[in-house]
């Protein structure tokens, strides 16, 4: 009989799959399967600090710059990021089946027509659609206004007319996407597409399992009605245990008890995550492995913050031990961290190994 699964080497497990030996950005992406991204700079977007951990002499900014030569795709997934192309074109074409989604003839007419201006130009900067068209202004997500022509180019990348050929300065320039058939077994793909989302955040509990494969239709809503029957094909092909009442998830060929976990987890490294870093993404996982609450707070009024606009969990060894604000000042990086025991871990070699992690972060800003 299997011994009992302790909630220690949960947490060892949780650091130790994906805190992998750093190797080249194309392999490491491809072992991420997906890594989020978001816009804000706090000292650096959230997939390049990802990406820092993962990948042998990553700088801040590499991703954007070498995208056009790796075999990946901006897209929308669980969440929107960047993910191997052949991940990718498992969700493409991507139809819209209810009716609210269908565009009116007119908005046809205009996404036909920028569909060709882009693909006569190759590679299209927003503003030169905005030029050519002059849609005007819309109301955006936020309540604001933004060009009406973003909008579009922004639906038609959803709806895999466009792909995202590179950036400059942040903002996607567009090409045509080539058309592709749909997958001929719907149910296969989106095996694959939970395998890839079980590999990115396992150990998984039950009920973030359920919100995922959900979720997952944000990246192929013309299966969306097939959630129920992909998320019980995922349980029963995965590895599972229950532990305090909590039933946990994770690829069949991984073993969680492995003793190697623990010695990879237990290193005497500090590690300051992105918000969005698959350690820490699943909040309700990270209040059970470690005991207490972090929320993501950028969006937060800034008087009901509680641990500041961009807070980075601070991993030290196997424990979360508290987060760290970064800012630069005079081309300096500036650190201002708290520790949920309300100090610093006494350990005499934490201090040297947050000096590290510190350096560390310098280099990867360039400074």
């Amino acid at each position: 009989m299997a011994k009992p699964l302790h909630l220690d080497q949960l947490r060892h497990y949780a650091v130790a799959r994906t805190l992998f030996t750093p190797t080249t950005l194309a392999q490491a992406i491809k072992r991420l399967g997906f890594v989020q991204a978001d816009p804000i700079r706090a000292p650096a977007r959230a997939q390049d600090l990802t990406l820092r951990h993962r990948v042998k002499g990553y700088r801040a900014g590499d991703l954007e710059a070498r995208y056009p030569r790796l075999d990946i795709d901006e897209d929308f997934f669980v969440n929107y990021g960047f993910l191997p192309r052949a991940t990718a074109a498992l969700m493409h074409p991507r139809t819209m089946t209810r009716a609210r989604e269908q565009w009116p003839a007119a908005r046809q007419r205009q996404a036909d027509e920028v569909l060709a201006f882009v693909r006569e130009r190759g590679v299209a900067h927003p503003r030169e659609v905005d030029a050519q068209f002059s849609h005007g202004k819309a109301t955006n997500w936020f309540g604001g206004s933004s060009n009406a022509s973003t909008q579009l180019l922004d639906a038609m990348h959803y709806r895999g007319l466009l792909r995202t050929a590179r950036r400059e300065g942040g903002v996607r320039l567009y090409a045509a996407r080539e058309p592709q058939p749909p997958a001929a077994d719907s149910a296969a793909a989106l095996d694959r597409l939970m395998d890839v989302v079980v590999a990115k955040y396992a150990p998984l509990p039950a009920a973030t399992l359920g919100w995922l494969a959900s979720h997952l239709g944000l990246g192929v809503p013309q299966w969306a009605g097939q959630r129920a029957a992909t998320l019980a094909r995922a349980k029963a092909r995965l590895a599972h245990a229950r532990l305090d009442g909590v039933d946990w998830y994770w690829p069949a060929d991984e073993n969680p008890a492995a003793a190697r976990h623990a010695r990879v987890a237990q290193a005497d490294t500090v590690r300051l995550l992105a918000p969005f870093d698959p350690i820490v993404w699943d909040r309700a996982r990270f209040e059970r492995l470690w005991g207490w609450a972090y929320r993501f707070e950028a969006y937060t009024p800034a008087p009901k913050r509680v641990r500041g606009y961009y807070a980075l969990p601070l991993l030290w060894r196997d424990q979360v031990v508290g987060w760290g604000n970064l800012g630069l000042k005079n081309g300096v990086l500036q650190a201002e961290l708290g520790y949920v025991a309300g100090q610093a871990p006494r350990d005499a070699v934490f201090a040297p190994a947050l000096d590290d992690e510190l350096q560390r972060l310098s280099t990867f800003l360039g400074l």
